[in-house]
């Protein structure tokens, strides 16, 4: 088979002829029909991640059919449409896998980290982290779905928001674009906040009810003008932007943090003292991948992709961390 492959820390990605890996007990083998490139795959690239082993094949946004079965596993079988997503598995003994809390696992996996990913034409997986992919979604749009969306869709989901709420969502890009469409689906009045206004027609189209340039205006007033925001969802890594957001929040308004903001986030403990709340917010198990690509499928929610070809994963990579890619990047691998 074909695998794109981190040799070394810092080096492109290689396109390298491997063996076909076999699935063993509790796992099974995914022929891949398409994997989205992350931000995250970066850890990877750039030997980032403690306990990193390479050479690795990345990849966390993995759509394809199950090839084979290994021993111990049921409930899944071959030629079944599966994904994989960022959680890659987990011990199931813990005391966080004890009370359900799969995705806090002591021992957690991640898929393209822990084990070789999506970035090839096969690939082995334990069956915990398989997620069943509806047939109204095509491997392109399944990909995403298994890292950005069940990220915005899980988090606005466990929000609290009830509908009729107001939701802003901070940033439109490759989280934003689609936590947009989930919170308009799921009945919140929405509000899309981007620096600038080359994204309001974009903003209407995915379905926001209102739209606030940054740059224009300063996004707490024009929050607070609105009624202020029972919810933020703050999809964009800049710690600056996403304080500037917390002044337009209700009393006792959440803001929910997905973005991996590299500077530290300051926050105003006078406002605070309104209830407001800050709440961080993981991805989601396989199941709850499921959850959110049932919802996409039911309510049309899809996320807008770039394709690639397997052997363009750099030029894909690069396009990704340049943020000039619209809004996810996809290898299409068969």
């Amino acid at each position: 088979m074909k695998a794109m492959v981190v040799r070394e820390a810092g080096g492109d990605f290689q396109l390298e002829e491997r063996d076909v890996p076999a699935a063993g007990p509790g796992q099974v083998r995914v022929k891949v029909d398409a994997c989205g490139i992350c931000h995250s795959d970066a850890f990877v690239k750039l030997g980032g991640f403690p306990g990193l082993e390479l050479p690795r094949v990345p990849g966390h946004e993995v759509a394809g059919v199950i090839d084979a079965v290994g021993e111990d596993v049921e409930g899944l079988s071959k030629g079944q449409r599966v994904g994989v997503g960022w959680h890659g598995g987990h011990c199931f003994r813990c005391d966080a896998c004890r009370r359900g809390d799969f995705i806090g696992c002591d021992a957690a996996k991640i898929c393209g980290i822990s084990y070789d990913g999506g970035y090839a034409e096969y690939m082995v997986a334990p069956w915990e982290a398989v997620a069943r992919i509806p047939d109204a979604l095509s491997p392109i749009d399944a990909g995403p779905l298994l890292c950005a969306g069940v990220t915005t869709f899980n988090a606005l989901r466990n929000s609290g928001a009830r509908p009729g709420d107001t939701v802003a969502v901070q940033g439109i890009g490759g989280l934003g674009h689609l936590a947009v469409q989930y919170a308009q689906r799921m009945g919140f009045r929405t509000v899309a906040i981007s620096r600038g206004d080359d994204k309001k027609s974009l903003a209407g189209e995915l379905g926001a009810h209102e739209f606030i340039d940054a740059k224009a205006n300063d996004a707490a007033d024009a929050l607070q003008s609105l009624g202020g925001a029972d919810v933020v969802l703050a999809t964009a890594p800049s710690a600056e932007a996403i304080q500037s957001v917390i002044g337009g929040l209700k009393a006792r308004g959440k803001l929910m943090i997905v973005a991996a903001a590299q500077d530290p986030i300051e926050v105003p403990g006078f406002s605070m003292l309104s209830g407001k709340q800050l709440h961080g917010w993981p991805s989601g198990t396989a199941f709850d991948s499921e959850d959110t690509m049932k919802f996409s499928a039911l309510t049309d929610v899809r996320p807008k992709t770039e394709v690639f070809d397997l052997e363009q994963a750099n030029e894909g990579f690069a396009k990704v961390m340049e943020n000039t890619v619209r809004f996810r990047a996809v290898l299409k691998i068969t």
